[in-house]
C-alpha cells in the first residue's frame, strides 16, 4: 500500500497521516523461501518451523541489493516478501458513485456474474453483483411495519474466485466452483428463521426463493449480503453486498423529515471495503503467497481502499451538512476513521437505529459488519479545499507479522462553492415532539453466559482453525437461550486479534470491555482439544476497570467488536414469538448444503434456529460460527 501512495502523492488540505503498527518485525532480515515446499506442510499451510524461520532475526533480505529486486515476482514488494501488493494506483481519478435506490413492498434481488471497472486506469475485473448492477447492489428503502417481499434468484454463471474455493471447508465440493451456492442474509433484520439467510439454506444457479421480511423493528441502516456456508468470504468480496435503509415516520429520508436531518443528495451511503488487485486490474482474494491457491487463508487483507465500488474516489460536496451512512463491508480489518484535517463530526446512530442525541467525536472505530450514521459539516471549509476520510488502525497482529501495513485512506471530499443543507445538527433525535421514543435503559440480566473466541496456540499461516467455545460448527452443544429472557454475554477473546461478533435475530446493548490476562486464564483453565466446550469465566483475570461503550456503540447493535485479550460484555433480550409475530424456533426447509451431515436415510437435516459468528469472513467460513436456538 505504501508503494502505491508514494507514487501518487498529492497536495491536499486534509490529508491522511498514519501511525505504525505496534508489532515490530525487522523485515530487512526476513528469509524468503525458495519454493513452497519450504513453507508449507502436507496440509498446504505454512508450518510453525517455517514461519518462525521466516521471521527470525537472522540472515535474509539484508543481503539482497536494490539491483536484485527483479528476482521477486512483480506483485511482491521485496520489503514485504510474504505479502502480495497491488500495482501503483493513482488516488482520486474516479468520482464516488452514488448507489442506485429501489423501494416498494416487492423487490427483485438477482445475483449475477459481471465485469466491473474499479478504477479509470484498471481494466474491468470479473465480479458479482445484485439486481442488474455490475458491482454491489441497489440500496433498498423499506418502511417500518410494511413487509417487503424480496424475490431472490441465483443467476451466477462464473465465479471470479472459482479457483480459490477450498473444498475442505464444510462439505464444499468441486461442484461448487461451477454451481455456485448463494444465500442472502439481511444483516440486522429481525426475520423468521426461514427468511434469515441461514448459511446452509443455499440456492444454486437457476434457483429462486421468496424472502418475507416483516420490517417490525426500528428505523435503521441495515445491509444485505451473501451468507453461503464456506464461501461467504468469496461471494461478498466478489460483490454480493447492498444496503437496506429502513425508514419510519420520523426518519423518512425526505427533505421535510421531522428530525431535521439532511436528505436527498445530502444523505450519502458509503460502502467501505479493502482490496488487492493484480497488475491486469482483477480483484485478488489472496494476500500472501505462503498459502497455496485454493486453500483457506485465515484473513484476506487489502492495500487499496474501495468506496461504493471505486478505488479511492472523490466526491464533490456543497458547503453544508451531510449525512454519511457508513458500513464496513470489508473482509478482515477494523478501521479507526477520521478526517484528515481532524475536524469534528457527529455520530447520530449505529447498527440498529438512532441514538438519543448527536454526539460530537473526532473518530469512529468500525469493525467488519458494523454501521455508523454520521453528520459532517463541510460548511466551514473553503471552496476548492479537500479533506480525506482516513484510517490509522494498525493491522491485526498476525497480519502485521507478515508485513501488512495500515491502509491509510478511503476517499476524498472536494468542497464546492454552492451552499448545501444549511441546518445545524438537531439537539436531540429521540424523546421530543416529532421524534421516536428514547432508548430504554439497559435491562438487568437474568442469565449470565460466558462464551469464548480462541485459536490453537501454535503459530501457523493461516491459523489452523478459529473457534467459538472451542467447538466446531457441526456441534450439537449449542446455546439455548429462553425466549423473553435477558442475558449478559461475556465474550472472552483469548486471541491476539480483534473479532467482530454478530448475533442473528437478537439486538443487544454494549456494557463495556475489560482487559484480561489471557496467559493466567489459560494456565488456570487449560484449553481442551477442539470439540470440547471451553467457556471459562474471565472475571478473576481482568486487569482493567470496565471501559464503557464508545459513543457510537450506545444504541442497539447486532455486531460488537471483541478486542484482543479482553472480555466484552453485552446485554441481550431474546424476543418472544408473541412480540415477533413469528416462531423463532420453527423448523424449516432442508439445507441444500452438506455442512453438518444428514438425517436418517441420507435425507438432509431440517434446519432450526439462527447463527452467531465472527464477522471476519475467513473466520466465519472456517468454524468460527455456531448455531443457536431461542426456545420457549
Amino acid at each position: 500500500m505504501v508503494v502505491v501512495v508514494r507514487r501518487a502523492r498529492v497536495r491536499i488540505s486534509g490529508g491522511c497521516r498514519t501511525r505504525r503498527s505496534n508489532v515490530v518485525v525487522d523485515r530487512s532480515r526476513i528469509v524468503f523461501p525458495r519454493d513452497t515446499h519450504e513453507v508449507t506442510d502436507m496440509s498446504g499451510r505454512i508450518s510453525r518451523r517455517s514461519f518462525l524461520r521466516a521471521v527470525a532475526l537472522g540472515g535474509g533480505l539484508g543481503a539482497v541489493s536494490a539491483g536484485s529486486a527483479s528476482a521477486f515476482p512483480f506483485d511482491i514488494d521485496p520489503l514485504r516478501p510474504l505479502m502480495f501488493s497491488s500495482p501503483p494506483i493513482q488516488p482520486y481519478r474516479d468520482r464516488l458513485p452514488i448507489l442506485p435506490t429501489t423501494s416498494g413492498t416487492s423487490v427483485d434481488v438477482q445475483a449475477s456474474s459481471t465485469l466491473h471497472q474499479f478504477h479509470a486506469d484498471l481494466a474491468p475485473s470479473p465480479a458479482l453483483a445484485y439486481s442488474g448492477a455490475d458491482y454491489l447492489g441497489a440500496t433498498i428503502e423499506a418502511h417500518v411495519d410494511q413487509p417487503t417481499m424480496m424475490a431472490f434468484r441465483n443467476a451466477v454463471t462464473v465465479h471470479p474466485f472459482a479457483v480459490d474455493f477450498d473444498t475442505s471447508l464444510h462439505g464444499l465440493s468441486e461442484r461448487d466452483r461451477t454451481q455456485v451456492p448463494t444465500a442472502t442474509h439481511l444483516h440486522g433484520g429481525v426475520n423468521p428463521p426461514q427468511f434469515d439467510g441461514h448459511p446452509e439454506q443455499v440456492f444454486r444457479p437457476g434457483e429462486e426463493y421468496l424472502h418475507h421480511l416483516p420490517n417490525r423493528q426500528d428505523a435503521a441502516g441495515l445491509w444485505y449480503h451473501d451468507h453461503a456456508m464456506g464461501v461467504t468470504r468469496l461471494n461478498i468480496y466478489a460483490g454480493l453486498v447492498g444496503l437496506y435503509l429502513l425508514r419510519d415516520d420520523f426518519d423518512t429520508g425526505r427533505a421535510d423529515n421531522p428530525l431535521g436531518l439532511p436528505a436527498g443528495e445530502f444523505e450519502v451511503p458509503l460502502v467501505l471495503q479493502e482490496k488487492m488487485f493484480t497488475a491486469d486490474g482483477r480483484q485478488r482474494i489472496r494476500s500472501t503467497p505462503t498459502v497455496p491457491q485454493g486453500s483457506w487463508e485465515g484473513g484476506a487483507v487489502g492495500d487499496v481502499g474501495v468506496v461504493n465500488g471505486k478505488v479511492w474516489p472523490e466526491l464533490d460536496v456543497a458547503r453544508g451538512l451531510y449525512r454519511l451512512r457508513l458500513v464496513n463491508a470489508g473482509s478482515l480489518s477494523v478501521w479507526n476513521l477520521y478526517f484528515g484535517n481532524r475536524m469534528p463530526f457527529w455520530v447520530i446512530g449505529g447498527d440498529n437505529g438512532l441514538l438519543d442525541a448527536p454526539v460530537a467525536v473526532t473518530r469512529v472505530r468500525l469493525s467488519p459488519a458494523e454501521r455508523v450514521d454520521l453528520l459532517v459539516d463541510f460548511g466551514a471549509l473553503e471552496p476548492g479545499s479537500t479533506v480525506e476520510l482516513c484510517n490509522d488502525e494498525p493491522p491485526p497482529f498476525q497480519a502485521a507479522l507478515i508485513g501488512e501495513r495500515t491502509m491509510p485512506r478511503f476517499c476524498r471530499f472536494r468542497v464546492g462553492t454552492a451552499r448545501g443543507y444549511s441546518g445545524a445538527p438537531p439537539a436531540t433525535l429521540r424523546g421530543g415532539p416529532g421524534q421516536p421514543e428514547l432508548l430504554p435503559p439497559i435491562p438487568r440480566p437474568q442469565v449470565f453466559r460466558d462464551v469464548t473466541l480462541s485459536q490453537p496456540s501454535d503459530v501457523r499461516l493461516p491459523p489452523s482453525i478459529m473457534s467459538l467455545n472451542n467447538l466446531r460448527y457441526s456441534t450439537e452443544d449449542i446455546e439455548l437461550p429462553r425466549q423473553g429472557t435477558v442475558e449478559q454475554w461475556n465474550i472472552v477473546n483469548a486471541t491476539n486479534d480483534p473479532h467482530p461478533v454478530h448475533l442473528h435475530l437478537a439486538n443487544f446493548r454494549v456494557l463495556g470491555r475489560q482487559v484480561i490476562e489471557t496467559l493466567r486464564l489459560a494456565f488456570a483453565a487449560p484449553q481442551p482439544p477442539l470439540g470440547i466446550r471451553w467457556t471459562p469465566s474471565a472475571d478473576a483475570f481482568t486487569i482493567s476497570p470496565l471501559l464503557p461503550a464508545e459513543p457510537w456503540e450506545r444504541g442497539f447493535k447486532d455486531t460488537v467488536l471483541a478486542n484482543a485479550n479482553s472480555v466484552t460484555r453485552i446485554v441481550v433480550r431474546f424476543p418472544t414469538a408473541e412480540s415477533l409475530g413469528f416462531d423463532p424456533d420453527a423448523v424449516f426447509g432442508h439445507g441444500a448444503h452438506d455442512a453438518h451431515g444428514h438425517g436418517p436415510g441420507g435425507v438432509p437435516r431440517s434446519l432450526q434456529g439462527y447463527v452467531w459468528h465472527c464477522h471476519i469472513l475467513d473466520h466465519e467460513d472456517h468454524e468460527m460460527m455456531l448455531r443457536y436456538r431461542t426456545v420457549a
